[in-house]
């Protein structure tokens, strides 16, 4: 069907309309946990540059961890009273506990990247990133499609 024929059809429009709506606020939201996740790791693991190896530096998967939860933390915030704030649930932590079960697994993913690096010798920055970044997309896919069908749902 031509694009012009799709945008005439009643609801269609408008549907598209709000999930290009909704996957704008979630990416921008996902932008700036992506930059406390990463930053956040990056100086617990590899210190300020210059300077000392980070206080985690030993331990990259646990850095991995610690920095997925503060930003896991700040992207609750952001979807609850952005990206969801017409959707979400009338209990707060109902949907905090099953926002945090669902990044609890996207966690897992994203440590699961760095572990499988670190495990085939890759322990540069560098492959950490790339690592962390794989971990990331998949784990990000897997949050859009678990927040939108289970966690901000209206009750």
């Amino acid at each position: 069907m031509p694009e012009q024929d799709i945008r005439h059809r009643p609801g269609v429009s408008s549907t598209a309309a709000r999930l290009r709506l909704e996957i704008t606020a979630f990416g921008a939201v996902g932008a700036l946990a992506f930059l406390i996740d990463n930053g956040g790791y990056n100086l617990l693991v590899f210190g300020v540059p210059g300077h000392s190896p980070g206080p985690m530096a030993g331990a990259p998967v646990a850095a991995s961890v610690v920095a997925t939860g503060v930003a896991t933390v700040f992207s609750w915030a952001g979807n609850r009273w952005w990206t969801y704030r017409h959707q979400r649930r009338a209990r707060a932590s109902h949907e905090f506990l099953l926002f945090v079960v669902v990044n609890i697994i996207g966690m897992g993913i994203t440590a699961a990247a760095v572990f499988v690096a670190r495990w085939a010798g890759f322990d540069s920055l560098l492959s950490d990133n790339i690592a962390r970044l794989v971990g990331w997309t998949l784990a990000t896919v897997f949050r859009f499609f678990t927040y939108r069908s289970v966690v901000f749902v209206s009750s």
